[in-house]
């Protein structure tokens, strides 16, 4: 390898961003290095006894590595393989020497010598920093050998580090060994792997499959499948005296997806497509050699491919290539200083590209090489890579698909171009005409379609134009493919797209505010069809209910009703469809239940029942029993409704149903007012009753019962229970009844015995004179017997209250002797200071209190009415004057006091009467202020506050 400048700043970086179709020139510039670490060794055709490497993170100081030679050997080729670990040597002595990054020492490969190595294909599957697995490598003599390496060194006769050096395959050209100028190994994606080997002339492919668990055995067997057949190869007449093969490879350990070869020709350039069985290359091209550049003038070095782009290396330029046009678009050249240019490789983990002189190492750092790539598949007519390349910028992808658009226009591809336009910023207008123009309505169709899609909410307008629009294209050509037999297929196609159309969710929100119009088109159009159709994507089902019933289809009107259960539809139909299906609206209505509000539906009853036919009447009888018996609907319309159903045509269900509603004025839910009149209308006097009992009109009940039953009216009778005087009344009401009206005397008396309350004087002036006392005998005697009773009965109750009252008069004789006994240390119960310092009072129950202290003690208690009787005793006992000391009053004093007003003795016995009844503790008093607070809820958060 060439020697380096010690000095640092000596060593340059370049920098190039490639754009294709564009040239430009690099500007080389002086730097201190890239980041991270890697080690620098590229293949090269240098003579020294040397080498060095660069860590890209110590730029500035070099490892210089001494190959230990005194000899005239010089190297050759430098071989580095993709993690940086492993360094072959090949001197020109026919021997190579191994280095490795750990451990910085020279080893000769005693197997290796004897070959002259032009090539080494490692191996990215299986190599690792300590071991390169099985590699390839290729000789001079045409020779591709396996081989092994390990940088385990051990002791002094430790292992050597080529662990093996077998042969494999010998390639030929023009009927002798030929040097192997470029060897790559590599696996796809499938597990095949495959080798590319080059000549000066030819490209060789061997492609096999390694057997399960065999990776140790390399490559032998992948060779082996050509030992009896020459692999596939191309070939070249013409020769620069030795090739280079480069790879793309889009991702570190992935399989590479392009190749170029550099030969005599100029360049072969493909793709690598691994999923072919007979040979790796597809897409294959020539692109020869700028002008300058090959055999006879100024060949080229190296090559290097990148994505879009390959690096051929003269000796004072670098020439970049466009592959997808063959244009040079950087010439980037070197001065004279740094002495020419050797070799240029690639590092296949950061993507970096080095070139070196006898001088120097520059690097190039490629940089959005794809930014333009889409102008060039824009002019190749690759559509689908140009978008792909400008996916991120807007106006350029806008380019691509007007470009795209207006090629498939010409192409006669009229749905792909409308396609295309939909997606531009292009004028809609000059669309639209150039398509009309065209006459292709289909077309037109698939743009204004795609670009309602593209709308946003906010654009109203150009939705109902475009949404408009549509329907009446759809329209016009569904009218002009009714009537053509031939056109059959072509009309339910173009049917389906339409209904496809008006039900796609994207557009449903544009059909919904555009609808009104629609309908108009449709019926324009006489589809009444898809107004149908489209009036139930809406779920406009009020315009199909409607459709139906002018139509005639009164299943199919109240199929849509039950099939959507509507309520506000029910309400607005049920009067049409009630006169011609009333039965089955009915079984609807019931399905519905409580969905529907009876009362809404109750005027089309009305209406539909005033027919007065059995069938209508039943129908509607039919649903207000279900409203009130399944659904117990309490609505007072409701049963007023069903009750005026069954006055009209079912009396007996009449009956049962004011019986069943029960006898309780406030629990009934129909109008009693209303019901009596009704009843009483049709003559329904047994329901005219019931009704009079619950409005608690009893005589009324009773008048009308005679009339129908005298049994009934007894039934009435005996209502009202706490009035036995209103009792009596209608019992004498019903016996004057029976005695006037059928003059049964028999029947008369059976009365007297059913009432209590009856007795034989009440009833005796209802009987003619002509009737004799035998009639009444019995009767007689038993009023006679019950006043005997009742008389024996008050002188016992007689008796007992005198007893009574003599008993009581002792025991107040006892009372008055009764007295109590006050200690001098006797206090309070309330107020617990000495009791004898203030006037008292002593109950019999023990306790003593305070006059004052009693009185604050029973106030509270008292009701308002005592309270302020109790002021007003102090008012006047404070004003009452005092009695003289020692003096006697005078009968006249005495008169002339009673005459103002109560005596001070009288005020003070009132106030005792009304404080001292009972004891403050153990009378009643106490009693009722069981739930009375502890704590007075005024006081309560004083009180707490003083616990805190």
């Amino acid at each position: 390898m060439a020697s380096i400048l010690d000095e640092y700043e000596d060593s340059l970086s370049r920098s190039a961003v490639l754009q294709p179709g564009c040239p430009s020139v690099g500007i080389p510039h002086s730097g201190k290095g890239g980041e991270g670490a890697a080690h620098l060794a590229p293949a090269g055709r240098d003579r020294g006894s040397s080498s060095r490497s660069i860590d890209l993170g110590k730029a500035n100081e070099p490892n210089h590595v001494e190959l230990g030679r005194k000899d005239d050997a010089k190297v050759h080729k430098m071989f580095l393989d993709h993690t940086g670990s492993h360094l072959l040597i090949a001197l020109s002595s026919t021997e190579v020497l191994y280095v490795n990054r750990n451990g910085q020492k020279v080893r000769p490969l005693a197997r290796w010598k004897g070959q002259l190595v032009e090539s080494v294909g490692w191996n990215k599957a299986l190599g690792t920093e300590s071991s390169t697995g099985p590699i390839l490598v290729g000789t001079a003599q045409g020779q591709i050998f396996e081989a092994e390496l390990s940088a385990s060194e051990g002791g002094l006769f430790g292992p050597a580090p080529d662990l093996y050096f077998r042969p494999l395959y010998v390639l030929n050209e023009e009927g002798g060994p030929a040097p192997v100028c470029a060897l790559e190994a590599e696996r796809g994606p499938d597990g095949r792997g495959f080798v590319i080997a080059t000549t000066r002339q030819r490209l060789f492919q061997f492609i096999g499959r390694a057997a399960e668990g065999a990776e140790v055995q390399g490559f032998s067997g992948l060779f082996a499948a050509y030992a009896d057949h020459p692999p596939p190869f191309r070939e070249f007449p013409s020769s620069l005296g030795y090739s280079e093969l480069a790879f793309y490879t889009p991702k570190l350990r992935s399989a590479p997806r392009a190749f170029a070869w550099m030969m005599g020709d100029g360049v072969l350039y493909g793709a690598l497509d691994c999923g072919r069985p007979d040979s790796l290359l597809s897409e294959e091209r020539v692109w020869e050699y700028p002008e300058g550049v090959g055999p006879g003038a100024s060949p080229p070095l190296a090559i290097v491919l990148t994505q879009f782009h390959f690096l051929l290396l003269l000796a004072d330029r670098v020439e970049a290539v466009c592959t997808l046009t063959g244009q040079v678009v950087l010439r980037d050249h070197f001065l004279e200083k740094f002495g020419p240019l050797r070799h240029m490789v690639k590092d296949s983990s950061t993507g970096h590209l080095w070139a070196y002189t006898e001088r120097a190492v520059f690097r190039y750092h490629v940089q959005r090489e794809a930014r333009d790539v889409w102008r060039t598949y824009l002019d190749m007519n690759r559509f689908d890579l140009a978008k792909e390349y400008c996916r991120e910028r807007p106006d350029c992808l806008d380019t691509v698909l007007a470009r795209e658009a207006e090629f498939c226009f010409r192409q006669r591809r009229y749905l792909e171009s409308a396609r295309c336009y939909a997606l531009t910023q292009s004028y809609f207008e000059e669309i639209a005409l150039k398509f009309l123009e065209a006459r292709q309505e289909e077309a037109l169709a698939e743009f204004l379609q795609r670009k309602l899609a593209g709308l946003k909410p906010a654009e109203r307008t150009q939705a109902t134009l475009l949404t408009t629009w549509l329907t009446e294209l759809y329209l016009s050509r569904l009218g002009a493919l009714q009537g053509d037999p031939e056109a059959l297929s072509f009309y339910r196609e173009t049917r389906e797209r339409f209904r496809s159309f008006l039900s796609s969710p994207r557009h449903k929100e544009w059909l919904f505010a555009s609808r009104a119009s629609i309908h108009e088109l449709l019926a324009s159009h006489g589809d009444t069809e898809h107004m149908v159709y489209f009036a139930v994507i809406m779920q406009d089902y009020e315009r199909v209910v409607a459709y139906h019933c002018q139509h005639e289809a009164y299943e199919e009107a109240l199929a849509v009703l039950a099939r959507h259960r509507d309520p506000q539809l029910f309400y607005k139909f049920s009067p049409i469809l009630i006169r011609h299906i009333p039965r089955q609206l009915v079984d609807a209505w019931i399905e519905m239940g409580s969905r529907l509000d009876a009362r809404q539906l109750i005027p089309a009853l009305v209406n539909y029942s005033q027919g007065g036919e059995a069938q209508q009447v039943s129908q509607a009888t039919r649903y207000m029993e279900f409203c009130v018996n399944v659904l117990g609907e309490t609505e007072q319309a409701i049963h007023n409704y069903l009750l005026s159903l069954y006055a009209r045509s079912q009396p007996a269900s009449l009956l049962a149903y004011l019986e069943q509603a029960g006898a309780s004025p406030h629990r009934v839910h129909y109008d009693l007012k209303y019901a009596l009149r009704l009843c009483a209308e049709h003559g329904h006097h047994r329901a005219c009753v019931h009704v009079y009992k619950v409005l608690e009109l009893y005589e009324e009940a009773v008048d009308l019962a005679l009339q129908v039953d005298v049994d009934l009216a007894k039934q009435c009778a005996d209502l009202p229970e706490d009035d036995e005087e209103l009792r009596k009344k209608l019992w004498l009401k019903i016996a004057r009844h029976v005695v006037q009206e059928e003059e049964d005397v028999q029947t008369a008396m059976a009365c007297l015995a059913s009432c209590p309350l009856l007795k034989i004087e009440d009833v005796l002036p209802f009987f003619p004179d002509f009737v004799t006392i035998d009639h009444f005998k019995e009767a007689i005697c038993s009023s006679l017997k019950a006043y005997n009773h009742h008389i024996q009965e008050l002188q016992r109750e007689m008796e007992e209250a005198t007893a009574s009252a003599q008993r009581i008069r002792r025991d107040l004789q006892e009372l008055r002797g009764r007295y109590g006994t006050v200690e001098p240390q006797d206090k309070c119960a309330t107020c617990d200071f000495p009791l004898l310092n203030r006037p008292f009072y002593l109950f019999l129950c023990g306790h003593m209190f305070h006059a004052d202290c009693l009185l604050q003690a029973v106030r509270p208690g008292l009701p308002a009415y005592k309270q302020a009787r109790l002021e007003e005793l102090q008012r006047k006992l404070g004003a009452a004057p005092a009695p003289a000391k020692g003096s006697t009053r005078t009968k006249e004093a005495e008169a002339g006091a009673a005459a103002a007003g109560p005596s001070r003795e009288q005020l003070k016995a009132d106030l005792d009467e009304l404080v001292a009844a009972e004891c403050v503790y153990c009378g009643e008093l106490m009693i009722r202020s069981i739930d009375r607070p502890f704590i007075d809820p005024q006081r309560y958060e004083e009180e707490h506050l003083s616990w805190l």
